[in-house]
């Protein structure tokens, strides 16, 4: 199985890198942010540069769609895994697009209200995960698995 890890730097990072068990021993690769803390914890590991600032950033929406279509046509990953944040819209749509599977988790720091790309990717995920379970009230289709910590 090969595995897309796809977030920003930061703790949207570091949530996907504690699901380390799962992926060590999938072929993987990421698409983050150049920022120090990817190119540390990520130095050992197949790593695509997003675009950056997503936050409402337009332009880097769209460069950020063209780097999902190129990395998506040459990888053909068979899951997406995200938490987040705006740089894994692209990836979702246009990998449902691939034929991808999509799980996205939404972050532990949201209790009772979704993030903005846990709202845009909640149509298109094959598995949408909470880590409270007050926000089943908020995607009723999520699965409640608690922290990741």
């Amino acid at each position: 199985m090969k595995v897309a890890l796809v977030g920003s730097s930061g703790g949207h990072l570091t949530h996907l890198y504690l699901l380390k068990k799962f992926w060590e021993k999938e072929e993987r690769f990421w698409v983050t942010f150049d920022k120090e803390d990817a190119q540390s914890l990520l130095k050992e590991e197949k790593r695509y540069n997003a675009h950056f600032p997503t936050n409402r950033n337009l332009k880097n929406l769209f460069l950020n769609t063209i780097l999902a279509f190129k990395v998506l046509r040459r990888e053909h990953p068979d899951i997406i895994i995200s938490s987040g944040a705006a740089v894994a819209v692209p990836f979702f749509y246009l990998g449902k697009l691939f034929g991808a599977k999509t799980v996205y988790i939404e972050v532990f720091d949201r209790v009772d209200k979704p993030t903005l790309t846990g709202k845009l990717v909640y149509p298109v995920t094959d598995r949408f995960i909470v880590q409270w379970e007050e926000m089943k009230k908020v995607y009723p289709k999520a699965e409640y698995l608690g922290g990741i910590f």
